[in-house]
């Protein structure tokens, strides 16, 4: 049996479990498929790895089965996650190698299963998500980032697009008039699944680029793994310490108003 209460989700350029020990592979069956859990513990602390993209970056965004993945972490106890992100900025203050802590969405994906309710024998459930990404645990990242040295931004609106294609520059300028800060492809429905599963979950943004139309040449999926690599000392550094520290207890409201169980 396992007692990890929490969980990290590598999204790209954070494929290993570097800040674990002990670890153990364990793959889950769930009602909407298998995930690849890796488990370990960090300070003493049993913790749950899942690698978002897969193994060896094989599974595009539009494709990632986040059901499977949110159930099998709340299958296996988890209660607060801790996703990461590599994002393009929209925002010029919000600068390549920043650290952000978005606090919104805008959606635009297309395709994706994007709740576990869907009727029939789950039932029907309307989530509250005026504050979809877990205050309590922003806050406590946005501390220890600064107690670190770390340079991170607290608040942001991820806008969310289908992928695997980046945007157009007249995407960008609608995205940017609408409010949004940073853009990626995976934070939604995996925000979603998580609050309806009554699990805390915050994002941190690698800022790796600035996005199309603002930088100042053509995007490149070879330059997002490279500057992730660069960043990838400082969040290290941060979910190490985080992990170690944040209070296991919930200190928020994510779970009220969850109705049903996934």
């Amino acid at each position: 049996m396992f007692n990890a209460k929490l969980a990290v989700i590598g999204g790209t350029g954070i494929y290993q479990a570097e800040m674990l020990e002990n670890v153990k592979k364990v793959d889950m069956e769930t009602r909407y498929g298998k995930a690849n859990l890796l488990v370990g513990t960090c300070q003493g602390r049993e913790v749950v790895f899942l690698t978002r993209h897969g193994k060896g970056h094989s599974v595009p965004p539009h494709l990632i089965n986040y059901r499977a993945n949110i159930q099998a972490l709340k299958s296996i106890g988890v209660e607060k996650i801790i996703a990461t992100a590599a994002v393009g900025s929209l925002n010029e203050e919000m600068a390549p190698r920043d650290f952000v802590l978005i606090d919104q969405f805008l959606d635009f994906t297309k395709t994706r299963k994007n709740t576990f309710f869907e009727g029939r024998f789950r039932g029907v459930a309307h989530v509250d998500v005026t504050e979809p990404y877990c205050l309590g645990i922003r806050k406590f990242l946005y501390e220890k980032a600064e107690e670190l040295g770390i340079k991170v931004h607290q608040g942001g609106c991820y806008v969310c697009t289908e992928g695997p294609r980046f945007e157009t520059t007249a995407e960008i300028k609608m995205f940017k008039q609408w409010g949004g800060d940073v853009v990626g492809m995976t934070s939604v429905p995996e925000v979603v699944l998580a609050r309806e599963a009554g699990i805390c979950y915050a994002t941190v943004c690698m800022v790796t680029n600035y996005a199309a139309g603002i930088s100042p040449h053509l995007l490149t999926h070879a330059e997002v793994l490279d500057v992730t690599q660069q960043m990838n000392k400082n969040m290290s550094r941060l979910l190490m310490s985080a992990l170690a520290e944040i209070p296991l207890e919930k200190e928020c409201a994510c779970a009220e108003g969850v109705t049903g169980t996934p």
